[in-house]
């Protein structure tokens, strides 16, 4: 049977329309992304940081034509915090979602945020962060090959739970065994407040609480209830002692090494994914809250100036003045708003 050309021809052109999407000498290839960053984090695929970290990739990837590929890494994926640190440092992994008492293991500058009782509220302290005390902690991170994004990201003031009596009062916290984590600014605090600080690994905190092994332990609100620490715990005292963000670390030479109209793009994004995820967490913490004492826990303010006078008295912040200079400790009073000492 003879066949007309141009039924050959519109036959070849059906077929060609149908086939799936492929590339070919007649197709434009994809652009393969000509920087790859893994990007690393400890907190859960749920929490608002990593979902924001994700529009963000979406959004560079986008703006940069596929030139640039985040690859996102949450729980602790790549190693625990240190490690990763260290690594983001040597370049093994490019960027890292880290708070400054974490990396304060290799700049101790980044812990000056930290210091207890501080800040009365999250409007203060995220002035602050966004003012002269986040650029004086960005360029000692910068001294240690550690680009910082200039907005940090909101894990959340910190919160005291507790089995046995509420925490009013700093009196209330004498003897008491508190766990930690493994940083000193947190010991350090918790030691000259008159408590027993016991620094536990993450997840063995809960089976410590639950067996009395300590009486209490310190974390946002949110990781309070995700990690269910109100089923061991009665009481929540709404301290506020010290708050956490979070800074998006680059590799500095991976940094130096990105064109400027790229840097503009990762700055941006960030930026922006960053002030999105402040507003997603603040308005989760009330919701927090609500669910906690719904399933039973109490919750009470406590008396600031009784912790800042136990602090005052036993040399703890004349020994965090002495530790971080008096410049470093004049940019954080201006943001704090009056004398710490």
């Amino acid at each position: 049977m003879i066949i007309s050309a141009s039924i050959q021809r519109r036959t070849v052109l059906g077929a060609i329309a149908a086939a799936p999407f492929v590339s070919g000498p007649f197709i434009t290839r994809a652009r393969a992304a000509e920087f790859t960053f893994k990007v690393a984090h400890p907190l859960a695929a749920t929490h608002p940081t990593h979902l924001r970290l994700q529009q963000a990739a979406d959004n560079i990837a986008k703006d940069t034509e596929g030139r640039i590929e985040l690859r996102l890494f949450p729980n602790n994926q790549l190693g625990g915090e240190v490690d990763l640190l260290n690594q983001v440092r040597s370049g093994a992994v490019e960027m890292f979602v880290v708070g400054g008492l974490i990396a304060s293991s290799v700049v101790p500058m980044a812990a000056l945020d930290g210091v207890g009782f501080a800040f009365k509220d999250t409007p203060s302290v995220l002035k602050g962060m966004d003012g002269a005390l986040g650029a004086h902690i960005r360029a000692a991170l910068m001294q240690a090959n550690l680009y910082a994004t200039s907005t940090i990201w909101d894990y959340g003031f910190r919160q005291i739970t507790s089995s046995a009596h509420p925490v009013k009062a700093v009196s209330d916290l004498a003897g008491m065994k508190i766990r930690v984590p493994g940083a000193a600014a947190y010991v350090d605090l918790f030691k000259a407040l008159g408590a027993a600080p016991t620094s536990i690994q993450f997840n063995e905190v809960y089976p410590a609480l639950q067996t009395k092994i300590v009486d209490g332990q310190e974390n946002p609100l949110g990781t309070i209830l995700t990690s269910k620490f109100y089923e061991v715990q009665k009481f929540c005292a709404m301290s506020n002692h010290i708050w956490q963000g979070n800074w998006v670390l680059i590799n500095g030479r991976v940094w130096r090494g990105l064109p400027p109209k790229l840097q503009e793009v990762l700055e941006k994004r960030l930026n922006e994914a960053g002030l999105l995820q402040r507003q997603d967490l603040a308005s989760q913490e009330a919701g927090y809250r609500d669910t906690m004492a719904k399933a039973g826990m109490a919750f009470n303010a406590v008396d600031a100036d009784s912790f800042r006078k136990k602090l005052t008295a036993s040399g703890y912040y004349t020994e965090a003045r002495k530790k971080f200079g008096d410049a470093a400790w004049k940019v954080l009073e201006n943001a704090a708003g009056g004398s710490l000492a």
